[in-house]
Formats: structure tokens, C-alpha cells, sequence
């Protein structure tokens, strides 16, 4: 008997982790024997940002945003504790925490292996990380755990605004660099690109669809024309982040697996920061997940562009926010795992006490 397509997405899903490693494999090879291939796409950027990444990601997250009812985002400002869970995490937390596991690791427990002067430009790139909370991937994350997609919307938006201002203030107190600049046209490029643009196409879509042929047809037949196109956009971005990265990975092995150690360790312990804070205040699980999810994962895009701006692309410090990159994926997969079998630990929408 032939299974249908919704059979189809859940047994994708279900084995995502292995697509995700096959994807990643790809990525290598591709970057090792077929070179021509990132070294063309990676003429396509503007402002160090890359296109064919900004149009991958619109892929995962446009089916995200169609379903972000306008109503529902004004209704935010209702609940206001998810966000204060967001911006406590993500700003008064996890840049400090990150320094500190970095600093452990870099200095004292790997100083065999890692000299001072490459210690120092690892914690740069660690730093850069911490002090950039995710955007465009939170979507991803938030639809495998079913989150609220407006109020997914509002703690990214909000994450966005508060980037703009705290991002250089903390990497200068963090790292003691007088002259850190930052490279305003990609910042501002990467919100309007990753969250703005995709976010606006997501709601023009839905108003033009309900208009012409009503709610129930788009609630229950359009948008489930979209299951399964986040999961293979961020398949497809994998196969390109690691068809960009593949030289990198083979030239430094055992370095990337010592940088990956702390970066991994942070991810965890900010999502459960996070996550159980918003069991703490009684959060339906449908903002909760979101809120550790934010700020487990990075703004890499950020990230990578600031630390080749500063120290160059072949520095240790861009090693650093690449090895981010590398990790993220497998790491949130689990988190995702994790939150799905625990979602029994917190109301249901409508239940809280927010």
C-alpha cells in the first residue's frame, strides 16, 4: 500500500538525524572535490552575507511565517513573561557564561594542546557567538517543537532590536577590544533578509489566500502544501554551510573537536536555563520551547561576518564561529528531541498563568 505524503514527511522527520549527518558529508565532499562549486556560490553575497544562504533560509522559514496570524501578535503583549525570559537568557546570561566555559576550557583544561595566543582568538570567537542570540533558525527549531509562531515572531523581533544595540557594548567589555567595529550593513542586512522580508512575504501570502478562498481552505489545504519544506531547506543549507566549510574541517580535526567541546556544553545550559525558567512561571510549552531554543542556538551569520571582519578568514577566531555553525544543527536536533518528551511538563496553551 502506498503511503501518503503526510506518512512520507513523518518518517523524514523521524530520521532527520541521519539525513542531517548525510547532509553534512555532502557539504565535505563537496567542498573537498568539487570546489567550483562554494568558490561560485560565494560570489553571490552582499555586505558579507551570503544569497544563496538568505534564499535557503526564506525555504525553511516562509511556511513558518504564513502561519503567524496578525491578531495573534498584537495578543503578545498579554503574555509578556516569555519575552522576559528571552531577553534575561539571552542578554544578562548567556554572553557571560559563554566567556567564562570558553576561558575554562581555552586556558586551563586544553592549554596542553591549545597555545595562549590561539586560547586568546578562540574565546573571540566563542564571544562573538554568545553575544549573538539566534534569529532566522529559531523558526526551524520552533516549528519541530510546534511552537507559538507569533510569539516566535515577537522574541525575535524583539532579539533583533536589543542586537542592535548591545552586541558591540558586550563583545568590548568581554573581550577588552577597543576597536571592535561592526559591520552595520550586515547586521541590518541579516534582519531584514532573515526575519523582515520573509516575515512580511509570510503574512501578505495568508492575508491574500484567506481573502480569495477563506480560513478553512488555507488552514486545512494551502498551508499543508508547505509540510516538509522547512525540514529540506535546512537540509539544503547544511549540504551549503559545510560545502563552504569543507576544507577547514579537514585541515584542523582535532582543534575543531576542542572548540566544539565548550560551544556544546553552553548550548545545553542555556536551553535549560531558559527552559526550566519558563517552567518556573508556568509557560505553555508552546512558548517555552522557543524561549530556551533562541537562546541555545547563535546569530552565526552575524557572527562569522564580525570575526572575518576583525581578524581576518583564515584567523583562528572565524575558526571558532565556524565550528558554531557546525555544531548547531546536530546539537539543536536533540534539544528538540528533548523538549518534544517533556512538553507533558508544562500546561497547555491557554492553561498558563501568564
Amino acid at each position: 500500500m502506498k503511503a501518503t505524503k503526510q506518512e512520507e514527511i513523518v518518517f523524514f522527520q523521524k530520521y532527520l538525524t541521519v539525513w542531517v549527518i548525510l547532509c553534512m558529508a555532502a557539504g565535505v565532499l563537496i567542498g573537498k572535490y568539487l570546489p567550483a562549486i562554494p568558490t561560485f556560490l560565494n560570489q553571490f553575497e552582499y555586505a558579507r552575507v551570503s544569497i544563496p544562504m538568505a534564499i535557503l533560509i526564506w525555504l525553511m522559514i516562509y511556511p513558518m511565517m504564513m502561519k503567524v496570524n496578525f491578531q495573534s501578535i498584537k495578543n503578545v503583549g498579554k503574555n509578556p513573561k516569555g519575552l522576559f525570559v528571552t531577553w534575561v537568557v539571552n542578554w544578562l546570561i548567556k554572553p557571560f557564561t559563554m566567556y567564562v566555559i570558553s576561558s575554562l576550557f581555552f586556558f586551563v583544561l586544553f592549554k596542553a594542546f591549545i597555545t595562549p595566543e590561539l586560547a586568546t582568538e578562540y574565546l573571540a570567537g566563542a564571544v562573538l557567538l554568545g553575544a549573538a542570540p539566534c534569529t532566522a533558525m529559531v523558526f526551524v527549531w520552533s516549528t519541530l517543537t510546534h511552537g507559538s509562531p507569533a510569539y516566535t515572531v515577537v522574541q525575535v523581533a524583539t532579539n533583533d532590536l536589543i542586537i542592535l544595540v548591545a552586541f558591540v557594548p558586550i563583545v568590548k567589555f568581554l573581550l577588552g577590544v577597543s576597536n571592535v567595529v561592526v559591520p552595520w550593513e550586515t547586521l541590518v542586512l541579516s534582519v531584514a533578509l532573515f526575519v523582515v522580508i520573509p516575515l512580511a512575504g509570510g503574512m501578505l501570502t495568508r492575508t491574500l489566500i484567506i481573502k480569495k478562498k477563506g480560513s478553512d481552505y488555507f488552514e486545512n489545504t494551502f498551508i499543508k502544501k508547505f509540510d516538509g519544506v522547512t525540514t529540506v531547506g535546512l537540509l539544503l543549507t547544511l549540504v551549503l554551510v559545510f560545502a563552504f566549510q569543507g576544507e577547514t574541517i579537514l585541515r584542523n580535526p582535532l582543534h575543531i573537536i576542542l572548540i566544539a567541546v565548550p560551544l556544546i556544553l553552553q548550548t545545553f545550559l542555556i536551553f535549560f536555563i531558559a527552559y526550566f525558567a519558563a517552567r518556573l512561571l508556568k509557560l505553555p510549552f508552546s512558548i517555552s520551547a522557543p524561549a530556551g531554543m533562541i537562546g541555545a542556538s547563535n546569530f552565526f551569520e552575524l557572527s562569522v561576518a564580525v570575526a572575518i571582519a576583525l581578524f581576518g578568514t583564515s584567523s583562528a577566531a572565524a575558526l571558532a564561529t565556524t565550528v558554531g555553525v557546525l555544531t548547531e544543527v546536530p546539537v539543536m536536533l536533540i534539544l528538540v528531541k528533548i523538549a518534544n518528551k517533556t512538553q507533558g511538563w508544562f500546561p497547555k496553551e491557554g492553561e498558563s498563568s501568564v
